[in-house]
């Protein structure tokens, strides 16, 4: 059974990219999410916390992207061994 996990510092990596690609500036952000302070973005940068769904969606579209573009995930696979069960990473 494969249980994909996401990469919380991957991902951040992909939105400061992204968000940098398309020439957007931190403040950018700040205005179109209407947030009184920078502070969620930059942890979204940092992989510190993952937007919600809804900023998620919003901020593909501003971006130009997919959410599979901002999101990276592991793929986790638990394998059974010698009647124990032991869970191995592989990136998907």
């Amino acid at each position: 059974m494969a249980i994909p996990i996401i990469d919380m510092i991957a991902t951040g990596q992909n939105i400061n990219r992204l968000r940098q690609s398309a020439g957007i500036t931190v403040k950018d952000l700040q205005d179109i999410f209407g947030f009184s302070t920078p502070q969620a973005i930059y942890k979204w940068q940092h992989g510190a916390v993952l937007p919600t769904v809804d900023n998620l969606i919003v901020l593909a579209a501003v971006l130009g992207a997919t959410i599979d573009d901002i999101m990276e995930r592991f793929k986790w696979v638990w394998m059974r061994q010698r009647d124990s069960i032991s869970l191995t990473s592989q990136t998907m």
